[in-house]
């Protein structure tokens, strides 16, 4: 994956800066409150489930060679997941971004602030997976969860057999170890879930071996829900996951902000530039030589 300016690709959590960081700290937090003013005002527009779109195909479009579902060249449908007390509105410039991008099959899934337990949530994802998949034809779906939405997809990718669908799942500030500070600690039963020690986070430490999917998390060194910021790393021994540094914004600002984005694409589509790879390479190795070759 290309990394971008302020983005950095590490499977280990590195060491961070000292002092330097209140002048950083100081800037992440101006645009943590400018975040915070757009999203009340968006907030309105996603208490709502989105309408679930028809498929159809556009007749005065020429038809390319069929696609096999769940082949490499397929799209994947992208389900987007939202954090605490939240909605689906918090996608709409990432969703944007994707979409602009190519990305057709984009669902966001707004679960109720009033779920008491975070495995009922990751039941109702499964739920609405396998009705994605069932809509777009497609085996496997990708999701991109924001905080408690990532921990949401994470025990139902681990613990409920979600990973023979989830290809991958990318992660922005998720408190995949547990947070030492969270709103409201303690009077929500889904916030005492999200903190360090808890049984469900140590439910998450279990053995997972043969998960399918890829895990890709984006952990900011100014992100002051995570505490330490070094739990929003995934660090398993069973999970193939990728955790990404991400300088100069905090957690609010993850899901919005145009960089990330841009991260977040491409960790997609690496995935995807990948398998189509493999799939060629493994059609040159099985089929009859010609003495000619071709590039695509």
């Amino acid at each position: 994956m290309k990394v971008l300016p302020f983005l950095s690709l590490r499977p280990r959590l590195p060491r961070l800066p000292g002092p330097r960081l209140s002048t950083a700290l100081l800037g992440a937090t101006v645009l943590e409150l400018v975040v915070l003013t757009g999203h009340l005002a968006a907030y309105p527009f996603g208490l709502t489930q989105e309408r679930v779109p028809q498929e159809r195909r556009t007749p005065d479009l020429p038809q390319g060679p069929p696609t096999l579902p769940g082949s490499p060249a397929a799209e994947r449908p992208v389900v987007l997941l939202h954090g605490f007390i939240d909605n689906r509105s918090v996608f709409v410039l990432l969703r944007r971004a994707l979409a602009r991008h190519g990305r057709r099959h984009l669902a966001s899934l707004n679960y109720s602030p009033l779920t008491r337990d975070l495995r009922t949530a990751a039941e109702l994802l499964g739920r609405h997976v396998e009705e994605m998949c069932a809509r777009t034809g497609q085996r496997e779906v990708e999701i991109v969860g924001h905080s408690l939405g990532g921990l949401i997809a994470r025990y139902y990718v681990q613990r409920l057999g979600g990973d023979h669908r989830v290809r991958t799942l990318v992660t922005l500030g998720t408190p995949h170890g547990g947070t030492a500070v969270a709103p409201g600690a303690g009077l929500h039963p889904i916030v005492r879930q999200m903190r360090g020690g808890s049984p469900l986070i140590e439910e998450l430490r279990l053995p997972a071996p043969g998960c399918r999917t890829r895990f890709v998390s984006f952990w900011s060194e100014l992100d002051q829900v995570m505490v330490p910021v070094g739990t929003a790393c995934v660090d398993h021994p069973d999970l193939d996951a990728v955790n990404v540094r991400v300088t100069g914004i905090g957690h609010l600002a993850l899901p919005v902000h145009p960089a990330v984005a841009a991260a977040v694409r491409e960790a997609l589509e690496s995935q995807e530039s990948q398998e189509s790879q493999e799939s060629q390479e493994f059609r040159e190795d099985t089929a009859p030589s010609t003495g000619t070759s071709s590039v695509a």
